[in-house]
């Protein structure tokens, strides 16, 4: 047995199993490349990768009425691309599911051409009243399994944003 600390990826991973998600849709995004092959490679979830952000909507929407807990893991970008989705699909149906994101735009994002998410993506979250936990930190990473409750008691997505820092074990 390793003495070493888990990392941050494997403390989602477990976190998002112990919260009875099942299902994880995904679509790449270069942050999340690392959390995508653990939830791929865990036995304790099925993994699906789709073309589309719409596409992980609509299928962890769909699990839901087969009593299945589910994450759809996408990019910031893409998830601004679901904001119909979201709205006709899932407030409609009262669907809960939760949403993790990458925080794309923030500072310490030195991609230019994601810098409009970051001037963004909160306010269209609070356009559509959608509930929003940022994952900052490893202490942070806990708040995966109140985001999933909260989403059930709710009947309705949150969506959780990590941060760089947090994914690639800075913080």
């Amino acid at each position: 047995m390793s003495d070493r600390p888990k990392s941050n990826t494997q403390l989602i991973v477990e976190e998002t199993a112990k919260s009875g998600v099942g299902l994880v849709a995904s679509l790449p995004d270069g942050w999340i490349t690392d959390l995508i092959g653990a939830y791929a490679a865990d036995d304790r979830f099925r993994h699906v990768a789709v073309n589309r952000e719409e596409s992980a909507i609509g299928l962890c929407s769909g699990a839901f009425f087969s009593g299945i807990g589910t994450l759809a893991l996408m990019g910031a970008s893409g998830f601004m691309t679901c904001i119909y989705a979201i709205t006709k699909i899932n407030y409609t149906y009262q669907i809960p599911m939760v949403i993790g994101i990458t925080l794309r735009g923030r500072p310490g994002d030195s991609a230019k051409f994601h810098q409009s998410n970051g001037l963004y993506l909160e306010s269209v979250m609070r356009s559509i009243d959608i509930p929003f936990v940022p994952i900052e930190r490893r202490a942070d990473i806990p708040l995966i399994s109140t985001a999933c409750k909260h989403s059930r008691v709710m009947s309705r997505p949150v969506v959780v944003g990590f941060t760089r820092a947090l994914l690639k074990g800075e913080a």
